[in-house]
């Protein structure tokens, strides 16, 4: 159903995964988890599949906050639940508040700052990237919740990788050529986006040993995970999920 994110595992209140596409009840071409509320499914599916994902979490839907994103780059301060526009990342300091990012392919981000538990859920697809929004975010982080990079872990999760990402110029040359790179053979551009908000990471001042890359491709990977590309659009969407759990005290 889903995979946690291991670089967050020395911190037990933080609850950090990317979902699957195992484990729900969606019929083909969503099968199984499709979790996206945009897509063509059946809607009993998908909130079938949600309450699955969210509960197996230890959350419940209405104890989160997600984004119709646009491939954009603005960050929402989410203070409370609730389903926002306009936003491709997400913060909060708030406990017990899970923020998500839906994505087929574009690149899942999760941050989490020690310093001041504060956590962040960023959707970087190609457009997202070139805005910087992973930078974006981190500064955003810091004005609001007073966050040092140095005290930051990140996940960036399956995505399509740089061997199946073929593009274009026009999309290429918004990149340094080190993330994409001429692939003579194909006839196109092969754009790594794990690498680029890696890089855009570490410029931030996160350190290189706080940040996991996932070996996961939404392409070379199909049979674990949707991809809108290799799928023809066909497909269902993941979560990204990241919150912090609250501390209970006996009454």
């Amino acid at each position: 159903m889903f995979y946690p994110a291991d670089i967050f595992a020395s911190f037990p209140q933080l609850v950090a995964c990317q979902s699957t596409r195992h484990g729900g009840v969606s019929a083909a071409p969503y099968h199984t988890l499709n979790l996206g509320m945009s897509t063509a499914d059946a809607a009993e599916s998908v909130q079938e599949n949600r309450r699955r994902f969210f509960s197996a979490l230890g959350f419940d839907e209405a104890q989160t906050a997600s984004s119709h994103q646009v491939h954009g780059a603005e960050v929402l301060t989410a203070v409370r639940p609730g389903r926002y526009d306009g936003y491709d990342a997400l913060i909060t300091q708030e406990k017990d508040l899970l923020l998500n990012v839906s994505v087929a392919d574009c690149t899942p981000i999760l941050i989490f700052d020690s310093g001041q538990e504060a956590i962040a859920a960023v959707h970087a697809g190609w457009k997202g990237t070139t805005l910087g929004i992973v930078h974006r975010t981190l500064e955003k982080m810091q004005r609001e919740f007073g966050t040092k990079p140095a005290d930051c872990y990140a996940h960036i999760g399956a995505c399509i990788d740089g061997c199946d990402y073929e593009v274009d110029e026009d999309v290429a040359g918004q990149f340094d050529p080190a993330f994409a790179q001429w692939d003579p053979a194909k006839g196109k551009f092969l754009l790594d986006l794990k690498a680029a908000n890696r890089s855009q990471l570490l410029a931030a001042g996160l350190r290189p040993e706080r940040i996991e890359v996932s070996p996961f491709s939404t392409v070379s990977h199909n049979s674990d995970f949707f991809s809108h590309r290799f799928e023809k659009g066909l497909t269902g969407r993941m979560l990204a999920a990241i919150g912090i759990k609250g501390i209970y005290l006996p009454v």
